[in-house]
């Protein structure tokens, strides 16, 4: 009798391990005026889970290779970025942003580079260690300004002109470039939206 009744206990799942720490970054778009960020907080997690944050708060749809360039080595998906097969590409799938950020908290800062075709670069700056609060669930993008370009627009000088464009319904393109861009506006952010895309995508 006592077998049968062990037999049909469930297991119990193993409690998740509190938070003891949680990193904060801001993230930036450079070359594009006025600024494109945004700043989130996110437990410890693997590089590669970094760079899926990065895609989600930022509102790009991650459909290209992408690369970190930290502490002058190069990281991300070797089979993507390893084209001279040297082992030079650092696997992001590997490394925990524990053993890339100070454990003292001291800010540092590193690129992120998304479709190597726009060429779009954002600074990565480690903001601190903060206290993780209990009410709070992670990650969490906690704030920032203007949408992201759309995808596949040119990099800087495609997003310049398009911009120019949609402003200027006068324009010979601007039928063809308001169809292409839907609904698209550039001042357009939520960080309630980020958060949602952030965990969604976790």
């Amino acid at each position: 009798m006592a077998k049968k009744k062990a037999a049909n206990k469930v297991a119990k799942k193993p409690s998740p391990k509190p938070l003891t720490a949680i990193y904060q970054f801001k993230l930036t778009l450079l070359g594009i005026q006025p600024t494109i960020w945004r700043r989130i907080q996110i437990p410890d997690c693997r590089l590669h889970t970094l760079h899926v944050h990065i895609q989600s708060a930022m509102g790009w749809s991650n459909k290209h290779f992408h690369r970190f360039d930290i502490k002058g080595e190069r990281h991300g998906i070797p089979e993507h970025l390893d084209y001279d097969g040297d082992g030079s590409i650092i696997d992001s799938k590997k490394i925990m942003m524990s053993d890339i950020v100070p454990k003292d908290g001291k800010k540092i800062a590193f690129r992120y580079t998304y479709d190597f075709g726009d060429n779009w670069e954002h600074e990565v700056l480690f903001e601190g260690i903060v206290e993780p609060d209990p009410k709070t669930k992670y990650p969490i993008c906690l704030e920032g300004e203007r949408a992201c370009p759309p995808e596949d627009c040119g990099g800087e000088m495609g997003y310049e002109h398009l911009l120019e464009v949609l402003n200027d319904p006068k324009h010979e393109e601007y039928l063809d470039l308001r169809q292409w861009a839907g609904d698209f506006n550039p001042e357009r952010f939520s960080a309630k939206i980020a958060t949602w895309q952030m965990r969604e995508y976790n």
